[in-house]
């Protein structure tokens, strides 16, 4: 299940979601996470663009990974700017014991971190500006993208 939301996540409506699809799988583990836009690098807060197609297809890819497993992965992110104290990213895995939930999300958490097609500016007035030492090349993304 992918989300996208304009601007700041509405958490808690997607908290009570996810924990209605893990009660109705019958599954014991619903581990969840929620990134906050911190006050750091003295901005207003962060802006995101998302490449829609190849941020479905690589969330795809991970479906099937948890679906062999008999898991669910979920994952909400924000489009446009996200003020400091919203949240930005949610994302969990229900499954249902603990041990395989947390074992998939170690490896979803790092790859998306450097795989999803996101990026990220910082606000700073009222600027947009790429966070590039923030960031990492996609892979296959242009003549100077990071072919490992």
């Amino acid at each position: 299940m992918l989300e996208l939301y304009k601007n700041a996540l509405p958490t808690q409506q997607i908290y009570l979601q996810w924990e209605e699809l893990a009660k109705k799988n019958n599954f014991g583990a619903f581990c969840i996470f929620c990134g906050i836009v911190r006050d750091e690098n003295q901005i207003n807060g962060l802006s995101f663009d998302i490449y829609e197609p190849l941020l479905k297809e690589w969330f795809s890819q991970w479906e099937k990974i948890a679906q062999q497993q008999n898991m669910i992965v979920c994952m909400a992110h924000s489009v446009g700017d996200v003020l400091l104290g919203e949240s930005s990213y949610m994302s969990a895995i229900l499954s249902s014991n603990r041990k395989n939930a947390l074992e998939l999300y170690a490896e979803f958490v790092e790859d998306f971190k450097r795989n999803a097609p996101i990026w990220k500016y910082d606000l700073i007035g009222q600027k947009r500006i790429y966070a590039q030492n923030r960031s990492y090349a996609l892979r296959g993304s242009g003549i100077l993208a990071d072919k490992s």
